[in-house]
Parts: C-alpha cells; sequence; structure tokens
C-alpha cells in the first residue's frame, strides 16, 4: 500500500493534522518495512518505507491511516552475517525502540499514542536535594493487599492515587517517591519455566513504554494520572531506568527489537561479533559510546520527562553509561549529553555506580550534579549496629556525609544517596531476623542472591515468640531509622520499612510476584509506633539544617574554619586518634554546634551489648538537655533531664537538645 516520504526526525511514530509519521534508525539495513496490525492482531497492511535521511528510514501515513491505538512493527532487510554482529531477518516483527506504548498481545507489538492529556496545571514539587526524603516502592506490591484501594486498582499505576495512600506517604514525610522499574518489561524465559515472572522488571524491551502490568487499560494515561497526583500531593516521583541492557539477552536469545535493527551499533561485541560482551550480568550490554545509543538514551529521558512529568531517575547499573573504549570515562559523552540537555538541566539523576565488569565500581567518580547508591554508608551502618570490631571511624565517616568519597569537584554530601535497605536484598525487618538468606523460594537452591548481608537475628533465627528478642529487634529498627534520618546526604527508606514488611528472609525477591514481595498493610496497625518514630525523624530532620547541610561538617578548627561538630567519647571528652582506632569502642556522641556556638544537638549512640554512662557536656545557662528520644524507650515523650550523665542503654541511639 501507499505511504508518503515523511520526516527523518522525530524518530517514532508521530501524531499531528498531517497523519502519523514513521522514522527509525538502521545504519546497515538495506529495507525497511512497517507493518500495521488491527483489532485482533492479524496483519493489516505493510508499506516499504520510501525515504531514508542519513541512516534514518522514514515515511507518513495519512490522516485515519494508523491512528491512536493502531499496533505496528518493523520487518527489517540486510545482509545476516554473525561473523559481522548482524542479524537482519525481514521474517520478524521488531519493536520500534521509540515506541510510547505497547499493545496488549503477546508479540508486544508497538502502539501509535496520540499523548493528550489534561494535566490540570502539574508542577513539579522540584525540592533541593538537601530538603529530599527518598521513598523506594514496587507500583504493584505497594497496592496490592491495600484495602482501601478499589480492587481493580490494586497493584495498579491508579492505586498510588488513592487518597488512603497518598495521606500515609505524605504523613511519613518523604518528598519523593521512587519507583522500581515501570519502562515495558519481559519474563525471562528461565524464569517463566520455573512458574517464576520478572517481578522487578529489570528487564525491558521498550524505554520509551509504561509497563502495561501496572494499568487497566491505557499505561499512558494511567501513568500521567499517577504522576498528577503525586505531585498535587507534594511529591517527586523518580524512576528507575534500565539502559544496561535489555531483554533480548546474549547470542542465544530472542530478536525483538535493536538485535534485529542494527546488533553491532546498540550492543557492545566482543571480538568475535557473534557473541556479546556481558557487563551486565543479563546476557548483553547497551553500547553507550555510539552516538545513537547516547541520542537514543538522552530523548527517552526528556520524553520521560516533557511528557509524562517525571522528576528524576535512578540508572540501574550506571557504571555502563560511561563506558567508552578504554573502560569508565567520568567526562563520557552521554554525561555531556545529559548536562547540556535543557530538559535535564535540573532533573535528579541517580546513579547505581557500579557493573560486574572490570573497574565495574565507581562510587564517587560520577560527575558533579549527580547522586549515588551509597553501598559503603550501608555497610557501615550495619556492621556499627551489628558490633563488629573496629567500625567506629567508617561508621562516623558515613554518618557524616562521606567526604572521602564525595568530597571533589564541589560535589555536595547530598551527592550520596544513604539507605541501609533497598530492594535488594533484606528489608529492615529482615535485617535484624535473619543471618542467612533464605531464597528457597526462588528455586536456585538458595544460591542466589548476596551471601554478605552483615545482618544480625539478635539471637534467634526468623520468627519468635522471645519478648527479649522482639524488644532488641524493634530497638535495632529505630537505631538504623534514626541513624539513616539524621546523616548528612539524602536518606532513602525502603517502602513499608516503617511497618515491618518481612520477606520471610529472602534478600533476592526479584522474582517473587506474591505475599512474600507484596507490602501486608496488616503491619501498620501492629506497628503505629514505629510508623510514629519515622514521622518524628522526618519531622527533625526538617526542624534542624543540621541535620541536611550542603557542605561538609567541619570537625577541627586546624585550618582556620570554624568547628561545627565535636565528636565524643563517652568519659565526655572530644574523641583522639588513638580513641577512633580502638577495635572495641562502639560508643559515639556527636554534637552539633552553629557558627561557632555551643553545640544544641547531642546525638547518642551506644552499639555495644552493655549499657554506657554518657558524660554530658554542660547546656548553655538557663536551659537544660532535653530528651527527644531513646530508641530504648517505646513510646516515650520529651522530657527534661538534669546535669552530668546519661544512661545510655545497650543498642540504644539517643537525641538530646539544648
Amino acid at each position: 500500500m501507499t505511504i508518503e516520504l515523511g520526516l527523518p526526525r522525530p524518530l517514532g511514530a508521530s501524531v499531528s493534522r498531517h497523519g502519523v509519521n514513521f522514522a527509525v534508525y538502521s545504519s546497515h539495513a538495506t529495507r525497511i518495512e512497517l507493518v500495521t496490525f488491527d483489532a485482533r492482531g492479524a496483519q493489516d497492511a505493510r508499506y516499504e518505507l520510501p525515504g531514508r535521511t542519513g541512516d534514518v528510514w522514514h515515511g507518513l501515513l495519512p490522516p485515519g491511516r494508523a491512528p491512536a491505538g493502531t499496533t505496528y512493527a518493523y520487518r527489517v532487510d540486510g545482509a545476516r552475517d554473525p561473523a559481522r554482529g548482524l542479524k537482519f531477518d525481514p521474517t520478524i516483527d521488531l519493536i520500534d525502540p521509540y515506541a510510547r506504548s505497547l499493545g496488549e498481545s503477546p508479540a508486544h507489538r508497538a502502539e501509535v499514542v496520540d499523548g493528550a492529556f489534561d494535566w490540570r496545571g502539574d508542577r513539579p514539587p522540584a525540592r533541593p536535594w538537601r530538603d529530599t526524603i527518598i521513598y523506594e516502592l514496587h507500583v504493584k506490591g505497594f497496592t496490592q493487599l491495600h484495602p482501601a484501594v478499589p480492587a481493580e486498582w490494586r497493584g495498579k499505576y491508579l492505586g498510588l492515587t488513592t487518597a488512603a495512600v497518598l495521606e500515609h506517604l505524605t504523613s511519613l514525610g518523604v518528598t519523593a517517591i521512587e519507583l522500581l522499574p515501570c519502562q515495558a518489561f519481559a519474563t525471562e524465559p528461565f524464569l517463566l519455566e520455573r512458574g517464576l515472572t520478572n517481578y522487578w522488571g529489570y528487564n525491558p524491551v521498550a524505554w520509551f513504554a509504561p509497563a502495561r502490568e501496572y494499568a487497566l487499560e491505557d499505561p499512558v494515561i494511567e501513568f500521567k494520572s499517577m504522576v498528577r497526583a503525586l505531585h498535587a500531593a507534594g511529591l517527586e516521583v523518580i524512576l528507575h531506568v534500565v539502559f544496561n541492557h535489555t531483554a533480548e539477552g546474549n547470542e542465544a536469545g530472542p530478536v525483538l527489537s535493536l538485535k534485529g535493527l542494527d546488533n553491532p551499533v546498540y550492543y557492545r561485541l566482543r571480538h568475535d561479533p557473534r557473541y556479546y560482551e556481558n557487563l551486565t550480568g543479563c546476557g548483553n550490554t547497551i553500547q553507550c559510546a555510539h552516538p545513537q545509543v547516547r541520542a537514543l538514551i538522552v530523548d527517552c529521558l526528556k520524553y520521560w520527562v516533557e511528557e509524562m512529568h517525571v522528576d528524576g531517575f535512578r540508572f540501574d547499573l550506571a557504571t555502563v553509561l560511561g563506558r567508552e573504549a578504554h573502560g569508565f570515562n567520568e567526562h563520557a559523552a552521554l554525561f555531556k549529553a545529559i548536562k547540556a540537555d535543557s530538559s535535564l538541566a535540573y532533573t535528579k539523576l541517580i546513579a547505581e555506580p557500579w557493573d560486574v565488569g572490570v573497574d565495574g565500581y565507581q562510587l564517587g567518580r560520577f560527575p558533579p550534579g549527580w547522586a549515588e547508591w551509597n553501598d559503603r554508608y550501608r555497610d557501615a551502618v550495619r556492621g556499627f549496629w551489628r558490633r563488629d570490631a573496629g567500625t567506629l571511624g567508617a561508621f562516623a565517616e558515613r554518618m557524616a556525609g562521606s567526604s572521602d568519597i564525595f568530597r571533589y569537584r564541589g560535589r555536595k554530601p547530598t551527592a550520596g544517596i544513604n539507605y541501609v535497605t533497598a530492594h535488594d536484598g533484606f528489608t529492615l525487618e529482615d535485617l535484624v531476623s535473619y543471618n542467612e538468606r533464605h531464597n528457597e523460594a526462588n528455586l536456585e537452591n538458595n544460591a542466589d542472591g548476596h551471601p554478605h548481608n552483615l545482618s544480625w537475628n539478635c539471637g534467634v533465627e526468623g520468627p519468635t515468640e522471645d519478648p527479649s528478642v522482639l524488644r532488641l529487634r524493634r530497638q535495632q529498627r529505630r537505631n538504623f531509622l534514626a541513624t539513616l534520618l539524621l546523616s548528612q546526604g539524602v536518606p532513602m527508606i525502603q517502602g513499608g520499612d516503617e511497618m515491618g514488611r518481612t520477606q520471610r528472609g529472602n534478600n533476592n525477591a526479584y522474582c517473587q510476584d506474591n505475599e512474600i514481595s507484596w507490602l501486608d498493610w496488616r503491619l501498620a496497625e501492629r506497628n503505629t509506633d514505629l510508623i510514629g518514630f519515622v514521622r518524628l525523624l522526618t519531622q527533625l530532620r526538617r526542624e534542624y539544617p543540621e541535620f541536611r547541610r550542603e557542605t561538609f561538617l567541619k570537625g577541627t578548627t586546624s585550618r582556620g574554619g570554624v568547628k561545627d561538630v565535636t565528636w565524643l567519647h563517652p568519659n565526655g571528652r572530644e574523641m583522639s586518634a588513638q580513641d577512633w582506632q580502638e577495635q572495641a569502642l562502639h560508643t559515639l556522641g556527636v554534637w552539633y554546634g552553629k557558627r561557632g556556638a555551643a553545640g544544641r544537638l547531642l546525638l547518642l549512640l551506644n552499639a555495644s551489648a552493655v549499657d554506657q554512662s554518657f558524660a554530658l557536656p554542660a547546656a548553655p545557662p538557663a536551659h537544660g538537655w532535653m530528651l527527644r528520644f531513646d530508641t530504648s524507650l517505646e513510646g516515650a515523650s520529651p522530657a527534661r533531664l538534669g546535669e552530668g550523665a546519661y544512661l545510655l542503654a545497650a543498642s540504644s541511639a539517643v537525641l538530646l537538645e539544648c
């Protein structure tokens, strides 16, 4: 059938009054066909794209020929030459890399989208990094069991627009919702064979398209509705994105899109181009150093910001983004392209700063303007509260904002995303309840997931009725949360940790689309005290700028600066160099000063197994120390204290104010 010449820009299927313009990149193809399908999924029409501008093939269907909702695919012809990495096969229907939506058919065909939506004056909350508190959640798992969410909305984008859900999130004091992947994804064959699914969604097939699994009818409209509701509640939306690999896998994997369009352009191939470099552990690696791939990623980010109103991105295995010919480059062309784009100038960018390749661990080496997941914070905090020997110095460094990692090229404490738990690993409840992983439900003989968790079960592995163990676990949960929310840097809470969500010891629940992963909202009624404690901590963080600085703490005046923190030994004196080397010392005071004045906030931390008397600094005249919280006391109210010393319970954290 006939098709007009069309234009080479923009790429993808673009709706206008002139019809629908189709444009797709391939530098090695010799012929490209556009195929449209009817409502039953049967082939409706075939068109050879008549235009080629450079390496972009294009054509225009007149109005009415491909209305919104029409599904389509590309069939691409060219050399089938494995020795050159070419995999062209004109019998395979390929997904448009710029597809804004995928149809409901099992073939994951692209769908024409007109993009019309009433944003009702939506404006981004635009929170500065210093005021940001992130809450990580899974779209489905968060509302699947929520009793106040309409049944048909549970586990869907619209579930997050429910008043009860929004009220819970805003009452916690968090400012940004970080969503596990919502880009269209597929489940790996080996999981399907076991009767499991890729629940987390880190296996993309179409980067522009919101996952249909979380929609009732229209994933684009419903995703936008979710963002609009979250913004109206004052919450930013940060999206986990996966630009390091795709669901096409290795040389044995399926041909779905990029492989069949221009395999050697989109993927990093080995010296023998029949095989893929696997720097991700997922079979293939995206070639971010290629100009067309850079353009695709930047266009995708712009789409999610401009059209979907997303406020930021967390990049999975982000070292891949900076890999060029000779390894990771902090000045990589992709980083420069993102920085140069005006639409992305104020977007929050968060790197998971590693991949599984050589020199893949790059914490602290991402460009200014980026934040990074700080796993060294996680490990130091876990080790301290687990009473590991010699952890005090590293713990203090992490609490102070990790200046040893981020104090370069003008970066700030807010370059570090602090977390104790995340989707990948134990929940907070499991962190204090299990010494070992229990991943049997994943059907990998409990060999998957990380074995080095730095967890402590408080004396009993798993569920128990022992009141002393349960009391200690509750205390440890409060210790972790207090540390997290009162540390310098940007805190991230894992969804459900505020109410004791458990995965029954599974630290790799990526394939558990069931009650193991879903949030049981009955826990909220049993853990009102813990939820209240999180609210207190976020209030304290808002109230006191000492906990959310944009400059690193200065604990010395040796360079003529103003001292704004004093690290205290339990006997009340300032910590000495020798004290920091004491392997058995697990007790520390953090005395926050302000502009050279006497400190007004004193945080006391005792991870040891025994109570510890802590000598208090003298409070200013006419003032005394006020207890804001003590994690060993359940439900305690603020109270004034006398002078002298405070008895710190074993495994406890205390905040005093004067």
